[in-house]
């Protein structure tokens, strides 16, 4: 079964994060679809506008905890990791002269989070909560979140909701300008469509000119913190800190780091 479900309508690619059963955390392998997917869309001249969204009631939870229990105790290196995986895809995201929506219908965390913010617009269902996520298994933000979440919200509050870990909710993250809109769960994906069939039918070259000025102006130093965002977690991977907070989180127990 495919982990990330491709459906083209209209000149709008729609890209699915399907693994339900796991709240669509990343593995591998879905990172690489996802990067695979994008690849193509940006070459296909019938895609005119990209959608991002999740499986069942979760947009993503973020790295499957899972994988890194397995490998904690293997010399694994979380920065070749990132190199390797979440930066180059980040890097596409907002390299890609084309449109990217990410519809996000229900719960986002970590890396997951990463993703959706370096889309162009977001559009969350009206109970969506979003996690920063990676303080609470003892991990430094990557995936962009540590550029991204703060450009949007402002250093306090990014500040406050990665210290705490407490999800922001969809009203906030409108009021805060994370997202550009909430909708009724019903009416999330009818009102995708209508937005991304604006966006294909407008003048996409000029769209990718202006995401290209959007980034020099706002995001210029986005690989440099990529790429420090992994060297700070090869450290924060290798502490014990990150040990306790893996174990607590399969155990569904609230970490103590003291």
């Amino acid at each position: 079964m495919p982990q990330v479900i491709s459906s083209l309508q209209l000149h709008t690619l729609t890209l699915t994060l399907n693994r339900p059963d796991k709240a669509n955390a990343f593995n591998r392998d879905m990172i690489l679809e996802l990067q695979n997917a994008l690849n193509d869309a940006a070459a296909n001249d019938q895609v005119r506008c990209i959608v991002i969204t999740g499986a069942g009631s979760t947009f993503s939870s973020g790295q499957d905890i899972s994988e890194m229990e397995m490998v904690q105790d293997q010399d694994i290196s979380y920065h070749e990791h990132l190199r390797e995986t979440y930066n180059p895809l980040i890097l596409q995201i907002r390299q890609i002269e084309k449109p990217i929506i990410a519809t996000i219908n229900g719960t986002v965390a970590g890396a997951g989070l990463g993703i959706a913010l370096a889309c162009d617009l977001r559009i969350a269902a009206d109970d969506a909560k979003f996690t920063v996520g990676f303080t609470g298994i003892g991990l430094v933000p990557d995936s962009g979140v540590s550029l991204l979440l703060p450009a949007l919200i402002g250093l306090a509050r990014a500040t406050e909701f990665t210290f705490s870990n407490l999800p922001i909710s969809a009203q906030d993250a409108l009021s805060w300008g994370m997202v550009n809109r909430l909708m009724p769960a019903d009416e999330l994906m009818p009102m995708t469509a209508q937005i991304a069939m604006m966006l294909s039918m407008g003048p996409t070259e000029t769209f990718g000119a202006t995401k290209k000025a959007f980034n020099r102006a706002m995001l210029p130093n986005l690989a440099e913190v990529l790429e420090y965002e992994g060297e700070l977690q090869e450290i924060a991977g290798k502490s014990e800190e990150h040990k306790i907070g893996v174990k607590a989180f399969l155990k569904k127990e609230r970490p103590n780091f003291l």
